[in-house]
């Protein structure tokens, strides 16, 4: 049986975005047993987001399997799991495939948009903070271009291209 004052350090990290794998590559190496949580199984590069908007890159060139990054690093193991709480007196993750044990956490769990109580942001506007929000953007941008080369009358052609498109009852 282990002693458990000689086990090693269990390091838990949520996030694997830019933060949570600063934190794993600092541990490279460490005494400690590092696991990093996540909901995906992708470390997303959401600076070139845009290019997945605009066509000009695929969703695949910006996203990279967390568990390659993570390859190098004896010490550290990647679980793709949805973290639902915490029990910090328990010292473990609450996530949907069972509790993770931790003795020391570190939460790198990104941002979220705010809109500033403005609701008519989110229900008229576009995000860009993943990979489905891009691909949005692109089809709607790729659908209107379809639907102006299609339209014969030049005011209704730079409506569609401007989105100052006019619902289809106003078309008639």
């Amino acid at each position: 049986m282990v002693n458990a004052a000689m086990a090693r350090p269990r390091i838990v990290i949520i996030g694997a975005g830019f933060g949570g794998l600063s934190a794993a590559h600092g541990l490279a190496g460490a005494a400690a047993d590092v696991t990093v949580i996540d909901r995906r199984n992708y470390h997303l590069f959401q600076p070139l987001l845009y290019q997945v908007a605009t066509a000009g890159l695929e969703p695949e060139q910006i996203a990279r399997p967390v568990r390659a990054i993570l390859r190098r690093q004896p010490n550290t193991e990647f679980r793709m799991t949805e973290v639902t709480g915490l029990d910090p007196s328990g010292k473990r993750i609450v996530s949907a495939d069972g509790p993770i044990p931790y003795d020391y956490l570190i939460l790198a769990v990104g941002g979220q948009t705010n809109y500033f109580g403005l609701e008519s942001v989110p229900r008229h506007g576009f995000g860009l903070k993943d990979i489905p929000e891009a691909i949005r953007i692109r089809n709607h941008v790729l659908h209107a271009f379809e639907r102006a080369m299609l339209e014969a009358d030049p005011e209704r052609r730079r409506a569609e291209l401007t989105g100052r498109r006019q619902p289809e009852s106003a078309r008639a």
